[in-house]
């Protein structure tokens, strides 16, 4: 039988910490209806016997406390709430006990924005992993030695395992009762639970703001010029000139205060702007293609499609009420 250990962090979101529990008991049923033995003992697990979660509007009771556990196969952290920093600092004492499980064998699974704790245990480092879309400044800057892969769902590396923003994460769920059962069982907990199992990207609920929050005032000053004309065709040499720096300078910073490059900012502030018109307006995908800077229709959707996960077509019908379908 494989032990499940579910983390009950200090500031963790209470769905995610009952999730993955009603998940794996529920996929024990599944097994027990079709005549096999459970496979998965779940725990609720903790530093403490009583955690307090929402400001004491509830508490979780741990089934074991972390110094009595010697030895787990899987170990869920589930997603955290409020300032990240903080939330970590909280929750020092479980980071010891998550390595020294690792190192014995058990596989880890972060759930959202659980992903920073997981970090924190330095298991990451050198490694790829995926969080919320909305985290994914603030985890780079935190841990610089972790590489973000942007829109996955599902990230695996190392018997670590990471999940895409808050309620992607039961597509991680499914992943792992898929490899510990097999694959008709995580269709049937797939139909049970309505999950769409192999939604592999966030992207398409992605929305991207720009990285301002920096000091760069030239740099500040070439993003507000690429969004306030977005119609525009615009080149790294003419944003250099706007800021009065050389072109290599200047693609340096932006790098360095954006984590985009020039080409890869512009396009993503296009695109985002298309997705606006999509979701609010009326307009055909040439109208919106032209709005944004674009006359090359394949090089349009093409663009969109790898940004968002769905062709302009679909992301209209899917956000537009107005759509005729």
């Amino acid at each position: 039988m494989k032990k499940v250990s579910i983390l009950v962090p200090e500031s963790s979101v209470m769905q995610a910490v009952a999730d993955p529990q009603y998940l794996f008991v529920t996929v024990n049923q599944f097994l027990a209806a079709a005549g096999k033995d459970p496979l998965f003992d779940v725990e609720l697990v903790g530093v403490k016997k009583e955690i307090k979660l929402n400001n004491g509007m509830f508490s979780v009771h741990t089934d074991r406390q972390l110094k009595d556990i010697t030895e787990t196969d899987l170990i869920f952290i589930p997603a955290l709430f409020g300032d990240m920093p903080a939330a970590i600092a909280k929750n020092e004492a479980a980071v010891p006990w998550i390595v020294e499980q690792y190192n014995k064998g058990a596989e880890v699974a972060s759930l959202c924005v659980g992903a920073f704790l997981l970090a924190a245990t330095g298991l990451l480092n050198g490694k790829k992993c995926s969080t919320h879309w909305g985290f994914q400044d603030e985890f780079r800057e935190m841990y610089p030695d972790v590489e973000v892969v942007e829109g996955n769902i599902v990230t695996e590396e190392k018997r670590l395992y990471s999940s895409g923003g808050a309620n992607s994460y039961w597509n991680l769920l499914l992943h792992l009762v898929e490899k510990y059962t097999n694959r008709e069982t995580a269709i049937l907990a797939s139909k049970y639970f309505a999950i769409d199992i192999d939604r592999d990207s966030q992207a398409g609920f992605a929305m991207f703001k720009g990285q301002k929050d920096h000091a760069d005032k030239e740099i500040l000053k070439a993003q507000e010029y690429i969004e306030k004309n977005i119609h525009e065709k615009m080149s790294t040499d003419d944003l250099a000139k706007i800021t009065a720096t050389g072109r290599r300078t200047f693609e340096r910073r932006f790098k360095q205060a954006t984590n985009n490059s020039v080409l890869e900012y512009t396009q993503r502030i296009k695109i985002e702007a298309a997705k606006k018109q999509f979701e609010t307006s009326r307009k055909n995908i040439n109208e919106v293609m032209y709005d944004v800077g674009y006359t090359d229709t394949k090089a349009f959707r093409d663009l969109f499609k790898k940004l968002t996960g769905l062709t302009p077509i679909e992301y209209r019908n899917k956000y537009n009420k107005m759509a005729v379908h």
